[in-house]
This record gives C-alpha cells, structure tokens and sequence, in this order.
C-alpha cells in the first residue's frame, strides 16, 4: 500500500485518475491537491468519491489539499495542472505556458517529497518530462512521462476490433513522440504470436488508415466531447499500479535517453521500460527497422526542438 498525490486534482485528468486509483484498492492515501481557489471543489470530489467508493467498501483516504507539505512521504507525486489541449490545438502548442507551471511544481516536489517517483501527465508530456527532470534534480529513473502508454493502448484495441480478434492476442507498441510524430512499431507486432506481416495476408485490414486514426486520436475525442478522460486516466491509474505493485511490467513511458535507442540522446521520448517501486529499472533494448528508426530520430529532433525552445524561454 502507499501513498498517491495528484497535483491537477480538480481538472478532468486528475479527478478521473483519483477515482479509478481509489477504486482499483492499492493505495493507502491520495492526497488531492489543489490551488487554494479550488479547494472547495478539491473537497466536494472527495466527498463524491467517499460516496462511490462506501459501495465497495473501499477505505482508501482521499485528503483535499492546496499545502505542499502534504505530499510529504508520497510514493508517487502525479502533475496533471496545466491548460488542457482544445479541438485543432497541437500539444506543443501548450508547451511554454505548462512547462512553467511544471518547473514550479517539480522545484517544490524535490522540497516536500524528495524521494517520491514523478510522475508527468502534463503536455506536451515528452517535453514536459525533461522541464520536470532538470527542475526537480532527480535522477532519471525517478521522472516518467506517460508517454506512448496511452497510443499502445489504443492501436492495440485498433487491432483487435479491425479483425475481432480477442484484444489479449495482440502485441504491439508505439514509441516516439506522444503527438504526430509517434511511430508504432508494425515490424515487430504480432497477433496470436504470428508477425504482422504474415498476419495480415490472410486478413482483411487497411494498416494506413488504421495508423491514421491512431495518430488522431486524441483530437478526434476532443472534437467531439470537448476533452479526453477516460482513456489517459484510466492509462495513468494503470501506470502507477504497475510502479507501486512493483511487478516489473514492460510499459512504453518518456523517459530522459542518453544513447540507449538508436544512439538518441539529450531529449526525453517515449521507450519500452521496466517499472518497478524504484522506477525505471531499465530501457529496454528494441529492433527497428531502417524506416520505424529513421522516424524514431525525426520524432527526437521535433521534440528536441522543442523543449530547448521553452528551456530559453524559462532561462534555462
């Protein structure tokens, strides 16, 4: 059991991972944090969430708060404030504004909780998790992106309903930029164990469109109900419990590379990794092929781009 803070507890992302962490029962406390104006509504959440949660007989503590001392001793410190991308906005569009939200926020958690794991939400999140790493000092193995979890998550359901096929039989994952310049990994996907390209000879399933939908993903849930909820909260909830479980699950997060995916370096991006209690336990070691590894490097470059241009802007 341990304890969860979630910075960003009143937006939609926040109050959702809240929920669905207390409901899955493997946490002690979490401490819903929020700015001082939101504090009431902090506490109406737990109030709500108290409700909901009397019907399992879940007795996890929810504790409201807008003091940075609470997150004291916290396992897992999750920043989730920041503006939330809007229908036709590109998530490096929200960079300069949330990255400073997320330096403050990640001095202060290396003050009150020096030896939590942190956790980033925030977008653009691969940018976001290098803001986070050089605020807080920590080491890189205690600062995770949400990443490409997310964009694994949603191909593989792709696939699964594209050829009915039970969504436990496909394996698959996407690395890169948690954006458009995400890069699924095709050549090494397989279903029921068969390689995708020999799968797909005796299938009918448009791969292009396919990857297209993936790659509007986000945007088209926001067109259509103003915000994505369900999908990165439930995506987050699924992360931490695999940190706190401490099951050493393979998961694609963003993490800060120097050299361990095709000779990258210098730029957080999203790569299959160990999770453990302790964090990253290791970079997992992936092939490409020439064009999955040309885009993975295109992929490096925009977000590189990027994050130096809001570290100048921070005075970084």
């Amino acid at each position: 059991m341990a304890k969860v803070s979630i910075l960003g507890a009143t937006g939609v992302i926040g109050k959702n991972v809240a929920f669905t962490l207390a409901r899955a029962d493997t946490v002690d406390e979490i401490v819903l944090f929020a700015r001082e104006s939101s504090i009431e509504k902090a506490k109406g959440e737990s109030f709500d969430m108290y409700d909901a949660l009397a019907a399992e007989d879940i007795d996890c503590k929810l504790t409201p708060s807008s003091q940075f001392s609470d997150i004291a001793n916290s396992d897992i410190v999750l920043i989730t404030a920041g503006a939330p991308r809007k229908e036709g906005m590109k998530r490096l569009d929200l960079a300069i504004p949330n990255a400073e939200i997320v330096r403050d926020y990640a001095e202060k958690i290396a003050v009150h909780a020096p030896d939590s794991i942190i956790l980033i939400a925030t977008n653009p999140v691969d940018v976001m998790t290098t803001i986070a790493l050089e605020a807080s000092g920590f080491d890189k193995t205690k600062v995770i992106g949400i990443g490409n979890h997310l964009d694994s998550l949603r191909l593989k359901t792709y696939f699964s309903k594209q050829i009915n096929i039970n969504s436990s039989e496909v394996h698959t994952r996407v690395i890169g930029e948690h954006g458009d310049h995400m890069v699924p990994l095709l050549s090494s996907t397989t279903i029921g164990g068969i390689p995708l390209k020999y799968f797909i000879q005796t299938v009918d399933i448009d791969i292009p469109k396919l990857i297209s939908r993936l790659r509007k993903a986000g945007n088209t849930i926001i067109s259509k109900k103003g915000a994505t909820e369900y999908g990165p909260s439930y995506a987050i909830s699924n992360l931490i419990s695999t940190i706190i479980s401490d099951s050493h699950k393979i998961l694609t997060v963003s993490t800060y590379l120097n050299g361990e995916i095709a000779g990258v370096e210098g730029v957080s991006l999203g790569v299959p990794v160990v999770l453990s209690k302790k964090g990253i336990v290791m970079i997992v070691a992936i092939h490409m092929n020439d064009y999955e590894e040309n885009k993975f490097k295109q992929a490096a470059e925009v977000v590189r781009q990027s994050t130096d241009e809001v570290k100048n802007h921070l005075n970084y």
